[in-house]
């Protein structure tokens, strides 16, 4: 399936989440799809990712993932997404980030060049790592995407108001209308 690389693609603050959230609808088995399993979408990411990622001016350009190189990448995505996900939930992370560390080095140790894609998600995961405000790290309570809350009152609830937020207020308009309810 191909689709186009959009900036709500790129909500979640960091390269690392925004990899992560690669996977759509991961919690929904039955509807979940993977980006990345077409390798030309992989490839068109680290095109996007250079124009659209919040984290952009980290590198000058992105290049794709390495061949051969793709598999060890996508570990790395599960294990970001892992580790990050039990962060925003409060669950114990010790064993997820102890995986997280494991695949990052694996990665590393794959000779990805500087300014690859694998690279930089691994450095934008260490820089996660060392949040000062973990609590800013968020799930969408529409998508499941994870993001960063970078509001000031830290009440974000969904990673793109436009999109998500959005949906959710319809579908609640719609519910209430439905019901007759005025409120």
């Amino acid at each position: 399936m191909n689709f186009s690389w959009t900036p709500h693609r790129f909500v979640g603050g960091a390269l690392a989440l925004d990899v992560a959230n690669s996977v759509i609808l991961r919690m929904d088995t039955a509807r979940s799809m993977d980006r990345f399993a077409v390798p030309e979408q992989l490839a068109g990411f680290a095109n996007a990712a250079c124009v659209l990622s919040a984290e952009r001016d980290s590198w000058k350009q992105l290049r794709p993932v390495q061949s051969g190189n793709e598999q060890t990448f996508l570990t790395f995505r599960e294990a970001v997404d892992r580790y990050f996900r039990s962060l925003a939930t409060a669950n114990d992370e010790q064993l997820v980030l102890a995986d997280l560390l494991d695949q990052g080095a694996k990665l590393l140790r794959s000779n990805p060049t500087a300014g690859s894609l694998e690279a930089e998600t691994v450095h934008s995961a260490l820089r996660l790592l060392s949040l000062p405000d973990p609590q800013r790290l968020k799930i969408c309570g529409h998508c499941g995407w994870l993001f960063l809350d970078r509001s000031k009152n830290k009440s974000r609830f969904w990673c793109d108001m436009a999109v998500c937020g959005n949906r959710t207020k319809a579908s609640r308009h719609y519910r209430r209308k439905k019901s007759g309810d005025p409120a």
